[in-house]
């Protein structure tokens, strides 16, 4: 039984925390007062001193176990997002500090400690009295890799788990399509060095950041240009800028992809649409389906960021009903489809049986006039070309960034620039609706060899304003997949992320690609030099070249029926 009386040393969570939890609007009544006792100690396997909070209903009655790690302390956002408001609801939840970090012992190491440090938190909770052997966990973003972790071989206890835009590749989170991720790097360095040492200095750090940011991500090499922004030097960042291929050996262990694919914990999985982690969402869910697992898929009109806050009434919805139905036998909150999506353009919910559902593979042909045709030209036309300078590099415009203006964002200004193509249909006859994975297959030519290829899917309303909708990048080197001019171009299939869109009539559809999207990644330098090291700029002309197309995955008319539902604008 969970009483007062058997936590001595509990208390009333701080009255900041108290505050914060007040600010939150949207979400069900409190079933609980709570109290929570503070800096406990849980031995990891090597001894180091793991800190952690315990949040609990002050109320009799047996109560299952939310376990929460974190890198980022065990203050804002997590006391009251998940401490304070799931021990409201009847759960004992456990917030950790990952070794090494808000007063834990040992030393932070990107993922090479939190497997064996999650286990050893499980069996110091198999001790404690309150402990009914349920047990769930939940997180976001690198809370949600230390559940894969754990995952990897889940303690009997583990009934369920709710990964927050989560991420399980820690190698394709710092270098996706084979660039490195410099906007997102920084910050979340930024935030694994100084949030967990309170608010004051995590502002603090922030600013600095802020005011170093353009310098560094124009300044060579990025192996120390980085250095005044994040106010010394961080061994991680340094190792992840300098062993750029997935194969090294550095990464050994750090891809937890292959969990999911033997997985029997019920597993719900929360993104947006521009989430930094949404590519990797979708993967752990295709590989969860494949394996049979008990899985939930909510996508929203989200980023990285804004999930946590402007879609928190749906996010906590969403895991506290996950989390009712598996830990304490109460199905009342779950939707009867696995995956729900929010579709843009109609500003709908969408309830569907599974993700990716049935849709039909639309092809539109990029023409040298910069149109987009809906079938093969009878003449090949003539390739098309673009420059691409790093010295003036393509700038980044919207879309899965953790920091300035993510999400939909104008692309006027950016399509007008020299180093931009861009292939547009004629006004749409029909509404065309897109509901699973976007991709390019392009033939390309490059005269150096190394250039990186962006693509992006806009949509065009009837005013001109081009809003884009998913993109991805792909970098070429020489060899099979970077041909030089004058050879026969290398075939070139650039996938642009997953997307719920539907494009009006009236509206066109538009393809844009380019050499880049900076500072969301680094430049491509042209030279082939590693990213920590290079030092010079090398200009690449890119040719596209005869047949190249977009690839759009289309539903059919059953997509318009009833099932949407209204919901949130998307942020535009």
């Amino acid at each position: 039984m969970t009483t007062t009386t058997q936590h001595a040393s509990a208390k009333q969570p701080p009255l900041h925390i108290r505050a914060l939890r007040r600010t939150f609007r949207g979400l069900p009544p409190k079933l609980h007062d709570i109290a929570y006792e503070p800096g406990l100690v849980v031995p990891a396997a090597d001894g180091s001193a793991l800190l952690t909070d315990h949040y609990f209903p002050l109320a009799e009655g047996d109560f299952p176990t939310l376990l929460v790690r974190s890198p980022y302390g065990r203050g804002f956002p997590w006391a009251p997002m998940y401490g304070v408001l799931f021990a409201e609801q009847g759960f004992h939840v456990v917030l950790q500090s990952c070794r090494g970090t808000g007063g834990s012992g040992g030393t932070f190491d990107l993922w090479r400690h939190e497997a064996a440090d999650g286990r050893a938190t499980v069996d110091w909770l198999r001790r404690q009295p309150w402990f009914t052997g349920a047990l769930g966990t939940i997180g976001a973003s690198y809370l949600g890799y230390v559940q894969w972790a754990l995952a990897a071989d889940p303690p009997p206890e583990l009934r369920a788990m709710v990964i927050q835009v989560g991420l399980h590749d820690l190698h394709g989170y710092f270098h996706p399509g084979g660039a490195f991720a410099l906007e997102r790097t920084l910050a979340t360095s930024m935030g694994m060095v100084h949030q967990h040492r309170g608010m004051p200095r995590f502002l603090q750090a922030a600013l600095r950041l802020q005011r170093h940011f353009r310098t560094i991500t124009r300044t060579l090499p990025l192996g120390t240009a980085y250095v005044s922004g994040l106010g010394g030097r961080v061994p991680f960042l340094e190792e992840a800028m300098a062993h750029p291929e997935p194969e090294d050996t550095h990464w050994h262990g750090a891809d937890l992809g292959s969990v999911a694919e033997n997985l029997r914990v019920p597993t719900s999985l929360i993104t947006g649409w521009h989430d930094v982690a949404l590519d990797q969402t979708l993967q752990q869910y295709d590989r969860l389906r494949r394996a049979g697992c008990d899985r939930s898929l909510l996508v929203g009109p989200w980023t990285h960021n804004s999930a946590m806050q402007q879609g928190w009434p749906e996010v906590f919805a969403e895991s506290l009903g996950w989390l009712r139905a598996h830990l304490c036998d109460d199905p009342s909150g779950l939707r009867t489809t696995k995956a729900r999506v929010h579709v843009a353009g109609r500003q709908a919910w969408q309830d569907l049986p599974d993700w990716p559902p049935a849709t039909t593979a639309h092809h539109w042909y990029l023409d040298g006039d910069g149109t987009l045709l809906p079938r093969m030209p009878e003449n090949a036309p003539a390739p098309v070309s673009f420059r691409y300078d790093p010295a003036d590099p393509t700038p980044s415009v919207g879309g899965p960034l953790l920091s300035g203006k993510a999400g939909y964002q104008d692309n006027t200004a950016l399509e007008a620039r020299d180093d931009v193509l861009t292939f547009t249909t004629a006004p749409l006859t029909e509404p065309v609706h897109l509901l699973g994975p976007v991709g390019v297959e392009l033939r390309v030519t490059t005269d150096t060899g190394h250039t990186d290829v962006f693509a992006r899917l806009c949509d065009v309303d009837d005013r001109g304003r081009s809003t884009n909708v998913c993109d991805g990048l792909r970098r070429l080197r020489p060899g099979p997949t970077a041909a030089t001019t004058g050879a026969a171009p290398a075939a070139v299939t650039v996938p642009m992320s997953s997307a719920a869109y539907s494009f009006p009539a009236g509206h066109r559809i538009r393809l844009q690609v380019s050499g880049g999207a900076h500072p969301r990644f680094a430049r491509n330098t042209g030279t082939g030099e590693p990213p920590a090291t290079a030092t010079r700029l090398l200009p690449a002309e890119v040719s596209l070249h005869h047949p190249s197309r977009l690839v759009l995955p289309v539903a059919g008319e059953e997509f318009t029926d009833a099932n949407g539902a209204d919901g949130a604008n998307p942020e535009r």
